[in-house]
């Protein structure tokens, strides 16, 4: 007898703060796929076990996170969580999450109350934080804050720079596209990244349900103790 793993089917058709968390998660670092049998999976694959064991908690799985080791020196250890569920691809699909969404990624329609926790979920997967000092060669340094949302959809990229505009009164950020259009990259320095910090992490003063990096927010809190 097949043995079926216990999973909130119903997670993706109703929008909750940790919902959207985990769809910005998957946006970022998931995907869908199709095996020869006709068996649908979503699976996320990261390096930070912690943060999938949350979204393994919020989703309500006893699936096991299975490991890959490294390939080759340098690599990272990765772990995955994969659900098999046709009605959970379905529902990813309605919200715009095809099997090939890399160049073709878009924001679907977030309900405002939830599109921070979808920024963060997107942030964790695919955005980066940096922390240092410029003008070192000057006799006055500066130490500043760089945010990064990275994606290959230049479309989802732009709508995320208008979006965060429109709803947080931010500069237009700044947009790199490689020249080979592999991937484009949305930039905020350190005023409108800390507007960020407090959109993703302190609205409402929520509870985050340990759906956040904590290596990231800790750059976040260790340059605003910084500047205290």
């Amino acid at each position: 007898m097949p043995i079926y793993k216990k999973v909130n089917k119903d997670f993706f058709k109703k929008w909750t703060p940790e919902m959207a968390y985990v769809l910005g998660f998957f946006a970022a670092d998931g995907y869908i796929t199709v095996n020869k049998r006709g068996g649908q999976f979503w699976c996320i694959q990261i390096i930070d076990k912690k943060l999938l064991e949350s979204i393994k908690k919020v989703i309500e799985s006893d699936h096991k996170i299975s490991v890959r080791l490294p390939r080759k020196f340098g690599e990272n250890i990765l772990y995955r969580l994969q659900i098999g569920s046709i009605e959970m691809c379905d529902d990813l699909r309605g919200l715009g999450f095809s099997e090939r969404k890399t160049k073709n990624l878009t924001i679907t329609n977030i309900p405002g109350k939830y599109f921070s926790d979808f920024v963060r979920g997107y942030f964790d997967g695919d955005g980066n934080i940096w922390q240092g000092e410029i003008h070192k060669e000057r006799k006055t340094r500066h130490t500043v804050l760089k945010l990064y949302f990275t994606s290959g959809s230049y479309q989802f990229i732009k709508s995320l720079d208008i979006k965060l505009h429109l709803l947080l009164d931010l500069e237009e950020g700044c947009i790199y596209r490689s020249k080979k259009k592999q991937f484009c990259r949305l930039q905020f320095s350190t005023k409108n990244a800390l507007k960020l910090y407090d959109f993703m992490y302190n609205r409402d003063v929520k509870d985050l349900k340990g759906l956040y990096l904590e290596r990231k927010k800790k750059i976040f809190e260790k340059f605003k103790s910084l500047r205290l």
